[in-house]
């Protein structure tokens, strides 16, 4: 049955543990689980030593499908819009890496690091785009749909937000794609729908199933895209 699916991409078992981002514990039932509920943004449960993704089921019951951290893994994403002379509103994104679409730049919260900062650090990391005074506005952390989770391995996002305010177009921050983003680049962003019309004219592209409704909620719009 689909639901009962065990599935873990091998990277996890590979460069996952060799570079850090995944935890090496084969067996979740060996994972001081206290701890990490103790310490979770959104509370789940453990049944028979397993965490159960509170979003559940995502059709891969068992294992870490393309994420390395058993239960909760925690991230931050940078949301740095500009307006224009004309009044058109512009958002910073990133094409990702790893084939999954365009999406907000950001990644994980490093253990012990605070969710604004990672989503600055980030931000910096992957477009090269500082803003020495800006005021960030820190919102809740939130759920996120990835595609490469499972029911027992899952990501929650605390978004960060600043606004540059009224500008020039061709007076806005060059952006240059970094570390895990190939190009980086100021997208319409009117509505969410203006954001996915913007993404496949201009690139062919589309937005990242993890930030769909995200955006679809801090852009002013419930139309999520259809997956695809």
């Amino acid at each position: 049955m689909t639901s009962q699916r065990t599935y873990t991409h091998p990277d996890v078992f590979g460069k996952g543990i060799q570079e850090g981002w995944a935890d090496p514990c084969t067996d979740p039932r060996e994972i001081d689980w206290a701890a990490r509920q103790a310490r979770a943004a959104i509370p789940f449960r453990v049944v028979d030593g397993r965490p159960v993704n509170p979003y559940a089921p995502t059709g891969i019951r068992y294992g870490r499908n393309e994420l390395g951290h058993w239960g909760e893994q925690m991230a931050a994403d940078a949301v740095v819009t500009a307006t224009d002379e004309y009044g058109f509103r512009w958002l910073v994104m990133v094409e990702r890496g790893d084939g999954h679409g365009w999406a907000l730049p950001g990644g994980y919260v490093e253990p012990g690091e605070d969710p604004g900062t990672a989503a600055i650090r980030e931000l910096e990391e992957e477009t090269g785009l500082t803003l020495p005074g800006a005021a960030w506005q820190v919102l809740p952390a939130r759920y996120v749909p990835d595609p490469r989770a499972s029911d027992e391995a899952w990501m929650v996002t605390v978004p960060a937000r600043a606004d540059l305010h009224v500008m020039r177009r061709r007076d806005f921050p060059v952006l240059v794609g970094a570390d895990d983003a190939r190009r980086a680049a100021w997208v319409s962003a009117g509505s969410y729908p203006a954001v996915v019309a913007a993404l496949a004219m201009a690139y062919g592209g589309h937005v990242f199933a993890a930030h769909r409704p995200m955006l679809a909620d801090l852009l002013g719009s419930d139309v999520p895209e259809v997956n695809r």
